[in-house]
């Protein structure tokens, strides 16, 4: 699997906050295509991951194939909110899915994630980052909003939740491919605004737009996280722009 250049980011960013933090059992809220959950697993992690699109749990099962026949990591076809309570996890992380929320479901999130994670338990978040960018591709995604820093701070912390660490991620690659991700984005799946927004969130994990979400093999010559290390940095180094097009969260549960 060929990966966009700014999820090859995000990861590599993730990874490197992960190295910090022991490994334990997670799960991951609209796990999509299980490419965050690869990451924790290729990190010594265990975990389970949720969503209501099965065709994308199929592939997040395949992609981790190793994991499931170890019985490291399972997939769960229904929403997490109505998962049987379990034993606490160390983990919860969302890529892209709290800005599908209506307000009370963000804020039934949080009270979940309070409920789930145990005592200092750490939660992540990916997000869409610079409201100025609202775009066919939230419209077609079925967004809610995009977030500022500081908005989604404010989130957080009414729950009781402390923030932990807050980054902008992916600046300036995906701000200088948001007219061409506009562009292809329109021409592939316009249609998709005569659906409903339930069911464009539930379609939102298996996308095909070439040169957008899929990629001819030729191109894996060049997006790597060899050959992308050098806008690795320069996102480290950016850190703090609220130009950023996606938001890095992370928070922790009282101890």
């Amino acid at each position: 699997m060929i990966l966009p250049p700014g999820t090859i980011l995000q990861q590599m960013y993730f990874k490197e906050r992960l190295r910090a933090l022991p490994t334990g059992r997670f799960v991951e809220v609209g796990a999509g295509q299980g490419i965050v959950s690869r990451t924790l697993l290729d990190l010594g992690w265990t975990g389970t991951a949720y969503d209501l699109n099965g065709e994308s749990l199929a592939i997040a099962a395949q992609i981790n194939r190793p994991a499931v026949a170890a019985g490291r990591f399972d997939v769960m076809e229904r929403n997490w909110f109505d998962a049987a309570p379990a034993a606490p996890v160390d983990l919860i992380v969302s890529c892209m899915v709290l800005e599908h929320m209506s307000d009370a479901d963000e804020s039934r999130y949080f009270e979940q994630c309070k409920s789930a994670l145990r005592p200092g338990g750490r939660g992540v978040l990916f997000v869409p980052g610079d409201p100025r960018h609202w775009g066919i591709e939230d419209e077609i995604a079925g967004h809610f909003r995009r977030y500022t820093f500081e908005g989604l701070r404010r989130r957080i912390e009414e729950h009781g939740l402390t923030v932990r660490h807050l980054a902008g991620l992916t600046f300036p690659v995906s701000n200088l491919l948001y007219p061409l991700s506009e562009y292809l984005v329109r021409r592939a799946e316009r249609n998709k605004m005569r659906l409903a927004m339930a069911e464009r969130t539930r379609l939102s994990g298996n996308r095909a737009v070439p040169f957008k979400t899929t990629f001819p093999a030729l191109l894996r010559l060049v997006l790597n996280e060899t050959l992308l290390y050098p806008f690795h940095v320069l996102q480290k180094l950016s850190a703090r722009n609220e130009r950023s097009l996606v938001v890095y969260a992370e928070f922790a549960t009282p101890i």
